[in-house]
């Protein structure tokens, strides 16, 4: 058996899973968090069994050590499970990475000279590298989340702004989360109710068009048709789209302005925008769970929250079918798009009108499958599908594709 060890350093923790890429089994999963702090915390599950462990933690450096440790200690032992990569999630490639790469110091210098590009991901992602390539002497791939997205077309990736300050300074629209949305997307197309409804109506795979939905405490949309994305929510950075747990998502750029003339410096309005808004800015709350609480309780605010929400959500999807020419498969997946079928609810409900359905019971049975939960899921009719993401496991699946060269 090979495994893969996938990483995702971020500021202050580090996520990790140990991958078997051609089984899809994760054979161990955890994290570190705190990183940094008086006193740092570990989980590390594997074998049914999950161990937790709070510790000083002051680097990520140490963090990873942890880690290695507690595979010796706890299992299953690396060089048993026959470890032959290291996968490391990067968030933001610019124009220089468009597919998983191999990496040496070239690279890794690349990857921060790219820093300014995701001044809040990159730099933790370089760590990550830097401390795993010190410390595990296996090929190292780096997996970007823009990949997906470097093939928009022209119209989808470029803004409206002055040409040569964009080619100068490197905006245009990246796009993010696209290793969640490569892998929903392509299961979409290889389930049966796809097939099938492909076959019926006598067309091809290359004609299937897709709108995805990958909700999480980040949220973003792309729309996908024959395996290719033809535009996607976020841009030049994991900021612009969706409403998301702490990001206010689109908003007019001249309320930027407003704010600095009104006495806000320029990172008091990045910590706002990307920290202080979306679903907390509104409601005082970060997570789906507790917003939905209150929503039952009958909190106004949280009311409003909601319905920002799913507003912005069903101008995405109706923008993208005018994108896309029409919708076969919508698709619901990540933490929230995969668990909370009120959301799924309310975002088809007002779409009746572009021929979307929804299966009560369906919607609300809970399962680890992907599975339809439209109405009349079978033959010409369009589909509205649940589909889990697993992340780590296109990491893992890239990471030994390209080693295995």
């Amino acid at each position: 058996m090979s495994t893969v060890l996938v990483l995702n350093s971020g500021s202050s923790s580090l996520k990790y899973q140990l991958v078997a890429p051609a089984s899809g089994e994760a054979l161990a999963v955890g994290i570190v968090e705190r990183i940094g702090e008086a006193s740092g915390r570990v989980k590390h599950e594997a074998k049914g069994e999950q161990l937790v462990r709070d510790l000083p933690v002051p680097d990520h450096g140490a963090a990873l050590r942890t880690v290695i440790g507690l595979f010796d200690e706890v299992g299953p032992s690396l060089a048993e499970a026959g470890i032959a990569a290291v996968g490391h999630r990067v968030v933001h490639g610019g124009e220089v990475f468009s597919a998983p790469t191999l990496i040496d110091d070239d690279v890794e210098a690349a990857v921060r000279d790219l820093i300014p590009l995701a001044p809040l991901h990159n730099p933790a992602n370089v760590t990550g590298i830097e401390v795993a390539r010190e410390l595990l002497h296996v090929p190292h791939v780096a997996v970007f989340d823009t990949a997906f997205f470097a093939s928009l077309p022209p119209a989808a990736s470029t803004y409206a702004l002055n040409r040569e300050v964009a080619a100068e300074h490197g905006v245009r629209r990246y796009g993010f989360h696209g290793t969640s949305h490569q892998f929903v997307s392509s299961a979409v197309a290889a389930h049966p109710a796809v097939v099938e409804k492909l076959a019926a109506e006598g067309r091809g795979p290359e004609t299937l068009r897709q709108v995805v939905l990958h909700l999480g405490n980040g949220a973003s949309a792309s729309a996908v048709l024959g395996g290719r994305p033809v535009d996607t929510s976020m841009g030049l950075t994991p900021l612009e789209g969706l409403v998301m747990g702490t990001r206010s998502g689109d908003l007019d750029a001249g309320i930027v302005f407003h704010l600095m003339r009104r006495g806000m410096s320029g990172d008091e309005v990045d910590t706002l925008l990307n920290k202080r808004s979306g679903i907390l800015g509104l409601s005082g709350v970060r997570d789906m769970r507790e917003l939905q609480k209150l929503v039952a309780d009958g909190d106004g605010d949280a009311r409003l929250a909601l319905d920002v929400y799913l507003h912005r959500l069903r101008k995405y999807v109706g923008a993208y079918a005018a994108v896309l020419g029409g919708i076969d498969v919508l698709t619901f997946t990540a933490g929230v798009g995969e668990n909370d079928h009120r959301i799924r609810s309310g975002v088809v409900r007002g779409l009746k009108f572009l021929g979307l359905t929804m299966d009560p019971a369906a919607n609300e049975a809970r399962s680890d499958e992907a599975r339809v939960i439209s109405a009349r899921p079978g033959g010409t009719n369009l589909l509205v599908m649940v589909v889990p993401t697993n992340e780590e496991l296109a990491i893992a699946r890239q990471t030994m594709e390209l080693i295995a060269g």
